[in-house]
């Protein structure tokens, strides 16, 4: 900070300083940041599921792309609203299609604990209403999940 001696001012009267301040700028700023990368998982993560465990590699997002979500208790969900038995395939209906012509790619978040023939189910009517690029949601493992391997987690 620029401070002036007293003798200094009564000669010339009250000159302005002519520096800002910026440490509550930097401040703000790092609290907002701190903010949006709370929120911004939380945004995304929509209707609570135990995902399955996979290795698979990461896909990139996109932007027009719809989430289904099947819970444990079979509820349907589109986006984060739930669905009525059987009126999956009439709000799949009046999806629109991307820019380019295309119906939307699907990400289907699926409970780990559901039935195969359920999760089978809800991909018949998805490839029913014309939706062919459908990806399907995993929490990511470090290790082979147990399916895989045949064993527990724990090492003998």
């Amino acid at each position: 900070m620029a401070f002036s001696s007293p003798t200094r001012n009564r000669r010339r009267g009250r000159t302005p300083m002519a520096e800002i301040n910026v440490t509550p700028l930097v401040d703000v700023m790092l609290v907002l940041l701190i903010i949006f990368m709370v929120t911004a998982p939380l945004l995304k993560a929509g209707v609570p599921v135990a995902l399955p465990d996979s290795r698979a590699k990461t896909l990139a997002e996109q932007r027009n792309a719809v989430t289904l979500t099947l819970t444990r208790d079979g509820t349907v969900y589109l986006e984060r609203e739930p669905l009525a038995p059987g009126e999956l395939a009439d709000r799949l209906a009046s999806v629109r299609p991307g820019p380019d012509g295309k119906p939307p790619q699907v990400t289907l978040r699926a409970d780990r604990a559901l039935d195969y023939g359920r999760v089978m189910a809800v991909l018949g009517e998805l490839n029913h209403a014309g939706f062919n690029a459908i990806a399907l949601v995993t929490s990511a493992a470090a290790a082979p999940p147990e399916a895989v391997t045949g064993r527990s987690g724990t090492r003998p």
